[in-house]
């Protein structure tokens, strides 16, 4: 306000000067434009001074103004100070994370909101093969273009990492992470974990071999007990007694190895084999049979089918992870309990439950069921005569079967094992109706004759 006020007094001092000048020389007209003319033109100056500066010497001391225009150049002067001093401390952070980056050991890469590469630091170009001077603005899927990554990239769910030989070196195993941030961008970090797998490898092979070493004195030790149990009646009360525990313990033995050469082989081999229309209402209802057998008449077993869809799978491998399901809440449960086997529709896809009305799972364990030997309660282990790998053969066998396991229990309130399956995985009965097969299918199991 003080400027513009000083401006108003301006143009009146030399319009007014200059028009009496103008009337006192017979010309007041000429005056008054003549004051009016040299305002302007003062202006059109600084207004040209301000121009040369911005355009051309941004960098220098502003030019000499007076006036409003001296207060302006001063502004704009301190503004564009600031703005350097601002611009400045963002490339020194900028440098800083650039420069730890570099210092990292894995391989950080940042693509823009397309997936184009936009920067990566040096270990990026050891472990991916990135040249700064070809792959600059490539999409990434360009470069690392393993159907896994792929797949990975574009289901946006990274909540879990990928690992994945180098896309350079074969015994080189990466672990990926990728981060969303700003404005759909995202962060690729690589890990080098060859060590660790080289090192889980090699437990696997350590188990698989020595479980595998294990199977033949546990036959001959099963056996000859065998025999000796025939002739038990024959030997004194203790040596019966001390035969009977061997057999059991034996027999525990066994079931860990086979359980513990299962779980290696689902690790170790990727090839799934080839997959078949399984029919789940008779796997049910065999794998009732075998549980009423564990359970002998302790609990009640029950079997509810109301998908009419078939699921493409291997029916070993489904039938290993259900039998696990009941047979530990076989185990698990007490007596008089009611134990539900059933398929149903479940979200977009279908689903394999088992459900007990029993004792429940206190929350905080469950996050680490599918661990290998890890036990709710510790102190059953022997009475229940599990393994402790029946879950984590589950895990395995769902993910190989692109489905997952949920698990929902509160204490007393029993516990729900689902095993959930994609659309992609049914098999859609095409020879009759849905409402049809269901109520083939409700009928049968009113009458406890499931179909075949």
């Amino acid at each position: 306000m003080y400027y513009w006020t000083n401006e108003l007094w301006r143009l009146a001092y030399l319009v007014g000067g200059l028009g009496l000048l103008g009337w006192v020389l017979g010309e007041p007209g000429w005056g008054l434009a003549a004051g009016l003319g040299l305002f302007v033109f003062i202006h059109l100056r600084h207004l040209r001074q301000l121009y040369v500066w911005l355009a051309l010497h941004p960098g220098q001391e502003p030019p000499a103004g007076t006036g409003v225009w001296g207060d302006l150049f001063d502004r704009l002067y301190r503004y564009q100070k600031g703005q350097r001093q601002t611009q400045e401390r963002l490339r020194d952070i900028i440098r800083r994370v650039q420069d730890s980056s570099e210092a990292m050991r894995d391989s950080v890469v940042m693509l823009d909101s397309r997936g184009d590469l936009e920067w990566w630091n040096s270990a990026a170009e050891r472990m991916l093969g990135l040249q700064t001077r070809h792959d600059r603005g490539q999409h990434i899927t360009n470069l690392l273009r393993d159907p896994r990554f792929i797949e990975y990239f574009n289901a946006r769910d990274y909540r879990e990492p990928l690992t994945l030989p180098s896309p350079i070196r074969e015994d080189l195993f990466l672990q990926f992470q990728i981060t969303l941030y700003g404005d759909n961008e995202r962060l690729v970090m690589a890990r080098d974990i060859t060590r660790l797998h080289r090192l889980e490898q090699m437990r696997r092979d350590f188990v698989a071999n020595v479980s595998h070493e294990l199977r033949t004195p546990l036959t001959v030790l099963a056996g000859y007990l065998e025999t000796y149990g025939e002739y038990a009646d024959q030997l004194p009360p203790r040596w019966q007694r001390g035969i009977s525990q061997m057999q059991q313990q034996t027999s525990r033995m066994q079931n860990l190895v086979t359980d513990l050469l299962l779980l290696s082989r689902l690790e170790t081999d990727h090839q799934v084999e080839q997959a078949e229309p399984i029919d789940i209402a008779g796997l049910l209802d065999s794998v009732r049979q075998d549980a009423e057998s564990l359970s002998g008449g302790r609990h009640t077993l029950r079997v509810d089918v109301t998908e009419t869809a078939r699921l493409s799978g291997v029916e070993q491998e489904i039938r290993s992870a259900i039998s696990n399901l009941a047979f530990n809440a076989v185990r698990y449960t007490p007596e008089d309990s009611t134990i539900t086997l059933r398929w149903r529709a479940y979200r977009n896809g279908a689903a394999l439950e088992v459900e007990d009305d029993g004792e429940g799972i206190d929350p905080v364990h469950i996050p680490r069921l599918t661990e290998r030997f890890y036990r709710v309660d510790k102190g059953r282990s022997a009475e229940t005569g599990g393994t402790g790998l029946g879950l984590a053969i589950v895990k395995h066998v769902l993910l190989r079967h692109d489905a997952q396991l949920e698990i929902d229990s509160r204490p007393g309130e029993g516990a729900l094992f689902r095993c959930a399956f994609p659309d992609e995985r049914l098999v859609k009965d095409t020879g009759e109706s849905a409402q049809t097969a269901s109520r083939r299918m409700a009928q049968a199991a009113g009458s406890g004759q499931l179909p075949q």
